[in-house]
């Protein structure tokens, strides 16, 4: 899921529109390029170099605010392939194309602009900034569907380690998207501290990249699986590698309950 979204196109396209709209729903930063402009890149132009440069600083701007895990907004015209190149340059991005006029205010940005072949999403004239904004949330924070094929993890997560990330996510990999079900352990012995919101805030904030592709549930605490045959879907495990399968969560829990 990208996290860092360009939103570009002429002026007067309603660019800033779009972002203002879209912005409250994923919580996201917003850089405007009037405002960076304003406040942070006084020493730039116009000239086709210049916005080269823009585009690069404003896409450094987002990889920092994608690099603590939020949605970052950048909005501005973009105009030419290196522009939109050089903000890439630290990363990709989920790009919309606001593709509503034929031409801007101002004549030498209509020379120059090219209009991009790879996007997204295309906002077109037809419909509100509200209705565009809710398309572009479906495609940045999916919903789990619990009709699609689903891999089922069941675990007690005391507490979820790098170990169980790596096994969940070949899961996503491999099916698409999985239920995470968490067996009603805790208490039972000194193996099971954790209650079910703390495993599953833990479990969110280590997968929110595949937000949408993956649920959480409670369980009873299961201790055996049975099967008869012609079940209709396929038990099979899953080999990490040697270090990621030696992490304990025994020595988790000792650091994590030290204090305690």
């Amino acid at each position: 899921m990208h996290k860092k979204i360009l939103i570009m196109g002429l002026p007067g396209a309603g660019k800033t529109t779009l972002a203002n709209a879209l912005a409250p729903r994923l919580n996201a930063v917003h850089f405007n390029a009037d405002d960076v402009r304003a406040n942070v890149n006084r020493d730039l132009g116009f000239s086709e170099a210049d916005r080269i440069e823009q585009a690069r600083r404003m896409g450094w701007l987002c990889d920092q605010v994608v690099k603590v895990g939020c949605f970052a907004i950048a909005d501005f015209i973009c105009p030419t392939l290196a522009a939109r190149e050089a903000f890439l340059s630290g990363g990709n991005a989920f790009v919309v194309f606001v593709d509503r006029i034929r031409a801007g205010a101002f004549e030498d940005t209509n020379r120059m602009f090219v209009t991009p072949e790879r996007f997204d999403l295309r906002v077109t004239s037809d419909g509100a900034p509200e209705f565009w904004a809710e398309q572009a949330m479906m495609r940045l924070r999916p919903i789990f569907d619990p009709k699609k094929p689903t891999a089922l993890f069941v675990g007690r997560y005391q507490p979820f380690h790098d170990g169980h990330r790596a096994l969940i996510v070949e899961g996503i990999k491999r099916v698409g998207q999985v239920c995470i079900a968490v067996r009603n352990t805790q208490g039972i012995d000194s193996k099971n501290p954790f209650d079910f919101e703390y495993v599953r805030s833990r479990i969110e904030h280590a997968l929110r990249e595949f937000e949408g592709r993956f649920l959480v549930v409670p369980i009873p605490n299961i201790s055996h699986i049975f099967y008869g045959r012609d079940v209709g879907y396929a038990i099979e495990r899953i080999d990490l590698d040697d270090a990621t399968e030696s992490i304990s969560a025994t020595e988790m829990r000792r650091k994590l309950l030290a204090g305690r």
